[in-house]
Order: C-alpha cells, then structure tokens, then sequence
C-alpha cells in the first residue's frame, strides 16, 4: 500500500497520468473521435467500392450502346420513349392502391 501512495506522489506519474487521461477524454482527437473517424472511414470505403462498380456498368453499357444500333434503338425507346416516324407510343402507368380512380364505385 505504501508503494502505491509513494507511486502515486511522484510528480512524473501524476503527470503522466495526467497527461493520459487528457488525450483519452479531452482532446480533440479522443477515443470517440477516433471511432466516429474509423466508421466514416469505412462507409465512405464503401460508398467508393458501389461508385466503382456502377462507374464500370455504365462504360460497359455505353460501350455497348455506340457499337450495336439495335440496343441504341431499344434503350432510345425505353428511356426517352422515342418513336419512329409512323409509329404510336402508348405509355401504361399501373395505378397505386391508394389512387381514388383506382377504386371502383359500384
């Protein structure tokens, strides 16, 4: 116990101490910051491996639509509801359940 005491009354363990509990709890970098920097870390690391992968579907798709005019055509169609010259469009919208034209009054 008198180890201890005589431990704890050296000015460099107090300081030391002192020093430890600072930088774990106080200052701008502490243990929580470093968790919530970790995680950010992470979801940002995330957030880049999908950008990389649509980054890599949409060359892919570009590349394929410059090269073969019939998948041109279809997306043409299919986004931007484009139409040849004598052609009819007919856009179908399914309706919601809870549109008021959607129930029937009988």
């Amino acid at each position: 116990m008198k180890k201890a005491i005589g431990l704890f009354s050296n000015k460099y363990v107090i300081a030391f101490v002192c020093f430890l509990v600072w930088m774990l709890f106080f200052d701008r970098n502490d243990l929580m910051s470093q968790y919530d920097y970790f995680s950010q870390r992470q979801k940002l690391e995330e957030e880049k491996e999908f950008y990389q992968q649509e980054i890599t579907k949409v060359l892919k798709d570009l590349q394929e639509l410059s090269t073969d005019q019939e998948r041109l055509e279809k997306f043409a169609r299919e986004k931007y509801l484009m139409k040849k010259e004598n052609e009819d469009v007919f856009v179908i919208v399914p309706k919601k359940d809870g549109d008021e034209d959607s129930k029937t009054l009988f």
